[in-house]
């Protein structure tokens, strides 16, 4: 791919700043990694031999019939009983963590939450569940939710900020007025509020925090687009014919993202704050989901099990400190006095 010289030497000063280079890199490793949770942490195996047959539990379900069981139900590889049906016939391979996030692990020898074993590494929660398993999910979660909150907010704030600052007059006087009211409202109580009228789930909840978070990039956009509209360039293309949509998404628009993309990470940072914030309240994701929130929750409700509060500790802080490192290296990048 061919870069302009200053995106070369955008791209220079962002590698320059190794602090926040080599956090993008152990970031994305992070990311990747939580993305095939299912692989890492699962109370299904990755191969099943039985038979001289091979089966893919971690893919497909099967019943406890095609391993000569009794059941027609789904086959429950950490009942002894199964296991030793594939075990006379053949063999399985777990993830290197056998348990998912809701998987209880009944064996254990203390009450949980029960401290770090060989069988759980991070220890239990409170229902038994294993910690590592619920970090790993919830770390994707988290992630996932981020950035789909991320990019939708970003769009839609970039839309609105561009049609203000492009047309000005009655257009950005009125949507300012709008934004500053919207602005105005106290985010986190009306999400508490529309939370506890309905049954949140990641859908339900990424549309109410939507609501709410798609302003933070319009006054920055409309800024760019207000001291754009009036250069030499621009009233060249409007001379030459051109539509108000080719001018501002094609003309305009490039030059605003440069200030734009060096905000997206400090967003997105944001975004998993709001998460965890609703999840440690409990007007988040449903019970049960695989939450950093709830696991917050877990460590203020279990001071004597010291691992759940370190656990969740650790997650966020390592998270969060990647992000902001990542944040401060795009905006050097795209800094023009270092250009």
């Amino acid at each position: 791919m061919n870069l302009s010289p200053l995106n070369k030497r955008r791209f220079a000063n962002f590698r320059d700043n190794k602090r926040g280079y080599y956090s993008l890199w152990l970031f994305t490793i992070l990311f990747v990694f939580s993305l095939f949770a299912e692989f890492w942490a699962n109370d299904k195996p990755l191969l099943v031999s039985y038979k001289q047959h091979w089966y893919y539990p971690v893919f497909k379900d099967y019943s406890e019939i095609t391993f000569g069981g009794t059941l027609t139900s789904n086959a429950d590889y950490r009942d002894p009983y199964v296991a030793s049906l594939i075990h006379d016939n053949g063999w399985i391979i777990w993830p290197p963590i056998p348990f998912s996030y809701s998987t209880i692990n009944y064996n254990l020898t203390v009450p949980a939450p029960a401290p770090p074993s060989k069988d759980n590494w991070l220890g239990t929660d409170d229902q038994g569940r294993d910690v590592l398993a619920r970090v790993i999910y919830g770390f994707r979660i988290s992630i996932l939710f981020a950035l789909t909150l991320t990019i939708s907010s970003s769009v839609i704030g970039i839309f609105a900020g561009a049609l203000q600052g492009f047309y000005g007059g009655w257009v950005d006087l009125l949507g300012q007025r709008i934004i500053e009211i919207w602005s105005g409202l106290p985010m986190l109580f009306m999400l508490i509020i529309m939370a506890s009228l309905v049954q949140p789930n990641f859908w339900w909840l990424l549309g109410l925090m939507l609501l709410f978070s798609w302003t933070e990039l319009t006054g920055l956009v409309r800024a760019e687009f207000l001291r754009g509209r009036n250069l030499e360039y621009v009233r060249a293309a409007r001379a030459l014919g051109l539509s108000d949509t080719k001018i501002m998404f094609r003309h305009i628009l490039p030059n605003a993202m440069v200030s734009t993309l060096s905000f997206l990470p400090f967003i997105f940072t944001g975004a998993i704050g709001l998460l965890t914030s609703l999840d440690f309240l409990g007007f988040g994701l449903p019970v049960g989901s695989p939450s950093l929130g709830e696991l917050v929750a877990q460590g203020k409700n279990n001071l004597s099990s010291p691992w759940l509060g370190l656990s969740a500790f650790f997650t966020l802080g390592i998270l969060l400190t990647l992000l902001v490192f990542i944040g401060e290296a795009f905006r050097d990048a795209f800094d023009p006095r270092k250009q």
